[in-house]
């Protein structure tokens, strides 16, 4: 697939997959570890509820401003109360499903694949045609889907031409040390996996390995009870 191609009825079946997973997520959940180093879940959901705004705004023309890309705008809506203790009464799935569902609108204008996406994350000045910017988004979500429904136990599938598409488009991530700075996207590729299909080899490619299980930590249990 040229990375050029028109993406966006795909993209809006990744994105809507990406959907569903998180509805499963409640506020018990925010802590666990995911497959992204160093997140837990509100981290990932944080971060996957600001990209969704961050390239809405690029969609309408005001991506360049930096502060709409920024986690702790989200930060609230999706895991904490203003002490920054895990809330019962966050919604981390409501706020993520308005996030998609605003940008899978801001995508689908009718001239947006006319324009350009300022994308700030990529440098001062990034722009970029807005084919591959969505391009971006999509494999970010074919991804980023994965890492919920991982971290929840959850089984993941999309239609295969859905990954088979986002597969080349992963492919063109540069590999290098900037995978290994703080909070990069991706981590450096695995090549020591053998993956079975399409989806492993992304994930492989992108840092993730396929086998990868939440820890699970065990209570001890003390025969007699307390003495």
């Amino acid at each position: 697939m040229h990375i050029n191609q028109d993406v966006r009825p795909l993209h809006r079946i990744a994105v809507l997959a990406s959907v569903d997973v998180v509805s499963a997520v409640t506020a018990d959940d925010l802590t666990k570890p995911t497959p992204c180093a160093g997140w837990n879940l509100a981290d990932l959901l944080a971060h996957m509820t600001v990209q969704h705004r961050g390239f809405a705004a690029a969609a309408r023309g005001h991506g360049a401003d930096e502060s709409i890309w920024q986690p702790a705008t989200v930060a609230d809506a999706v895991a904490a109360d203003p002490a920054g203790a895990y809330s019962a009464a966050a919604d981390p799935a409501g706020a993520y499903s308005a996030a998609a569902a605003e940008v899978i609108d801001a995508f689908a204008g009718d001239d947006v694949l006319d324009s350009e996406f300022a994308l700030p994350e990529f440098g001062p000045g990034a722009m970029f045609a807005a084919a591959m910017a969505i391009g971006f988004h999509y494999v970010d979500y074919v991804v980023h889907g994965w890492d919920v429904a991982r971290t929840l136990g959850q089984s993941y599938e999309l239609p295969v031409d859905v990954v088979a598409a986002a597969l080349p488009l992963a492919l063109v991530v540069p590999d290098g040390d900037f995978r290994t700075i703080d909070r990069a996207p991706f981590g450096p590729a695995i090549s020591s996996t053998e993956p079975a299909d399409d989806l492993d080899r992304i994930l492989a490619y992108l840092g993730r390995s396929p086998q990868w299980r939440p820890t699970v930590v065990q209570a001890a249990v003390v025969v007699g009870g307390p003495r």
